[in-house]
């Protein structure tokens, strides 16, 4: 896998409610242009409407387009956090959408993922397959202080072991999450989620994969984001999943760089 360092810096604050964002990963697949006057082009208008629509009532849906000529069908995704409310989900998709074809108005194959929802369309089916080809890493250039590696990896590896078997059963349709103590005052907090159309040994893979990054980009850091378009986990030493701890929540202000990931 060759990785492209991407010289990204950023201020990272704790986002407090599901307000509209910015998207933290897209792909446009410039192997999949289509014209925007095509019947692909349309049929992708249709699907997202029906995205848009469907997705918030259960969080999560996958649908093709209908059209005569199975060389015009679309297949799509849309997927939202499993810990966010129906109207947060609803506003994510409708950004979601809106942002995809603004961004990647020519290509027939493409993703957008936001810290609370994904969205994916492609000519291709790709529904039920594992996808950890592209990928991108978001990692916090501060390393662990508060505790020495060892303990570190020793405490983030049993609290992502238990996050991950949770998110692979049926009932936490693939979404994980939980904390630990590092120290008295210090806590570890973690999330996993797979897309829904996956089989649980295939989200199983796809966690084993990403959090495999945690013991190299971001080994010892005070926090990662590992994203592919079929599964997506993350660290972070203050709270960011719901519900929040209003006793723990505040401002987390730190550099952060990236790392994209290619096939």
């Amino acid at each position: 896998m060759n990785t492209l360092i991407v010289k990204c810096f950023l201020l990272l604050a704790l986002v407090c409610s599901c307000k509209a964002a910015d998207s933290i990963w897209q792909l446009c697949n410039t192997n999949s242009n289509i014209s925007a006057s095509s019947q692909v082009s349309k049929n992708i208008d249709s699907l997202l409407a029906t995205l848009v629509s469907k997705t918030p009532s259960q969080g999560f849906v996958t649908t093709t387009s209908s059209s005569y000529n199975k060389k015009e069908k679309v297949y799509g995704l849309a997927q939202c956090r499993g810990d966010i409310s129906k109207t947060d989900c609803s506003t994510c998709i409708q950004d979601a959408a809106k942002k995809i074809r603004e961004v990647c108005p020519n290509q027939s194959d493409s993703r957008i993922l936001y810290d609370f929802c994904f969205l994916r369309y492609s000519q291709e089916n790709f529904i039920g397959n594992l996808d950890t080809g592209a990928g991108l890493i978001y990692f916090n250039v501060a390393n662990v202080t508060e505790t020495d590696p060892k303990t570190f990896d020793k405490e983030l590896g049993a609290l992502f072991d238990k996050i991950r078997s949770e998110a692979v059963l049926p009932k936490s349709k693939g979404l994980g999450k939980g904390k630990t103590k590092l120290t008295p005052f210090v806590t570890l907090n973690g999330l996993v989620q797979c897309t829904r159309d996956l089989s649980e040994l295939d989200c199983a893979q796809c966690f084993a994969t990403a959090v495999g990054s945690f013991m190299t980009t971001c080994h010892n850091k005070k926090g990662c984001r590992v994203l592919y378009s079929s599964c997506y986990v993350r660290y972070e030493f203050y709270p960011f999943y719901f519900p929040l701890d209003p006793a723990k929540t505040g401002p987390s202000v730190g550099r952060i760089s990236s790392v994209r990931l290619s096939p």
